[in-house]
C-alpha cells in the first residue's frame, strides 16, 4: 500500500554557519529547502515527507525537530562516511556572500521511495545535487511537480565561493507544474535582461504557475497569461533572510494542493517569509493563523499587470 502525502519535498538539508551585521557570533542552524520549505507547509496542516540524503554529522536532533514539527522523516538516507551540506553565509550591506564548505551525497532516481503517492513535489537542489534523471522517474509519485533550480544555475571556484551561471534543461522545464526562482535565476536561465519576458519565456514550456521572488519588492507571479505583484508584507526590519524563498514555495505550495488558486497561495507564501526575515533563530516560523491574517491583508494591496 502507497503512503500519501500533500508535498514531498526533495533535496540537500543544510547545515548553515550565517553571519550578519546585527550578529556578534557566527550562528549554526539547520537549513535548506527540507528545512524550511517543509516547516512552512506543515504548518499549513499539510501533510509533509522530505527526500534528502546526508552525511553521519546530521544530528539525532535534527530527526528530532523535524518529527516534532510533523514532518515525516523515513525518507532521509544517511550514508557512512559522508558528509552533509554546509554552506557559509555571510550578509553584509544588503549582499549575500555564499561559500559551499561541503558537499553532501547525490540524488539518483534509485533513491524515490516506491510505495509512495503526493500531491505534490517540490524539486530544490542547493548545489547540482539533483541528477537531472530524477525528473523522468518523479511522476510516479506525484503529477505536480515544482522546481526552484537555484542549485542548477550555481557555481563554485575552488574555495566553494558561489557564483551564478547559465543553466537551461528544456526537457526539465517542459515538465513542471511550477517553476519557482528569484529574478537573477530566471534571467540568467532565459537569457533576457527583462523580467516579464523571461517568466513569459518559461511559461511558453508549458508551466503553469512561473513564480519569482524579489525579496522586499515583492513577488511577480504569472498564470493564465497575467501578471500580477504580490507585495510584501512591511515589517520593522530585514533581521535574517535565510531560507525565506523555500518558506514562500513551501507555503504556497501547501495552499495549491488544497485547491487554492494561485493569487491567494502567492499571499499566503508572501505571509509565511515575513515572519521568516524579521527574527533570527531557528524556529522563526509563523503559524497557521497568524499566517492567514498576514495574507488577508496583502491580497488587499495586490494588483494586476497587463502586458
Amino acid at each position: 500500500m502507497n503512503r500519501e502525502f500533500d508535498l514531498i519535498v526533495c533535496g540537500h538539508f543544510a547545515i548553515d554557519r550565517i553571519k550578519t551585521a546585527k550578529t556578534v557570533e557566527t550562528i549554526v542552524r539547520l537549513g535548506g529547502p527540507p528545512f524550511y520549505s517543509a516547516v512552512a507547509a506543515s504548518r499549513l496542516d499539510a501533510k509533509v515527507s522530505v527526500l534528502s540524503k546526508v552525511g553521519c554529522d546530521f544530528s539525532k536532533e535534527f530527526l528530532e525537530l523535524l518529527t516534532k514539527e510533523g514532518i515525516d522523516v523515513s525518507f532521509i538516507k544517511m550514508v557512512e562516511n559522508a558528509k552533509t551540506t554546509w554552506f557559509y553565509i555571510e550578509y553584509l550591506d544588503g549582499k549575500r556572500k555564499l561559500r559551499l564548505e561541503a558537499l553532501g551525497p547525490k540524488i539518483y532516481s534509485e533513491d524515490i521511495p516506491t510505495n509512495v503517492k503526493a500531491k505534490a513535489v517540490h524539486i530544490a537542489p542547493i548545489a547540482n545535487e539533483i541528477s537531472p534523471e530524477i525528473f523522468s522517474n518523479i511522476k510516479r509519485i506525484g503529477e505536480l511537480v515544482c522546481l526552484d533550480p537555484q542549485g542548477y544555475t550555481r557555481s563554485f571556484d575552488e574555495k566553494g565561493n558561489v557564483s551564478l551561471k547559465p543553466w537551461k534543461n528544456e526537457e526539465i522545464l517542459r515538465q513542471l507544474t511550477v517553476f519557482k526562482s528569484n529574478s537573477d535565476e530566471i534571467m540568467c536561465i532565459t537569457g533576457t535582461s527583462n523580467l516579464y519576458s523571461a517568466m513569459k519565456q518559461m511559461a511558453n514550456y508549458g508551466v503553469k504557475v512561473v513564480i519569482v521572488t524579489m525579496g522586499v519588492e515583492g513577488t511577480a507571479l504569472l498564470f493564465n497569461g497575467n501578471f500580477y505583484k504580490i507585495p510584501s508584507f512591511p515589517v520593522s526590519r530585514v533581521v535574517d533572510p535565510t531560507g525565506a524563498g523555500d518558506v514562500f514555495i513551501g507555503a504556497y505550495v501547501a495552499e495549491y494542493v488544497k485547491g487554492e488558486e494561485p493569487v491567494w497561495c502567492a499571499c499566503v507564501g508572501s505571509a509565511a517569509a515575513s515572519f521568516i526575515i524579521e527574527k533570527t533563530g531557528l524556529l522563526r516560523f509563523g503559524f497557521k493563523d497568524q499566517i492567514y491574517e498576514r495574507a488577508a491583508e496583502i491580497y488587499e494591496k495586490l494588483s494586476l499587470q497587463q502586458f
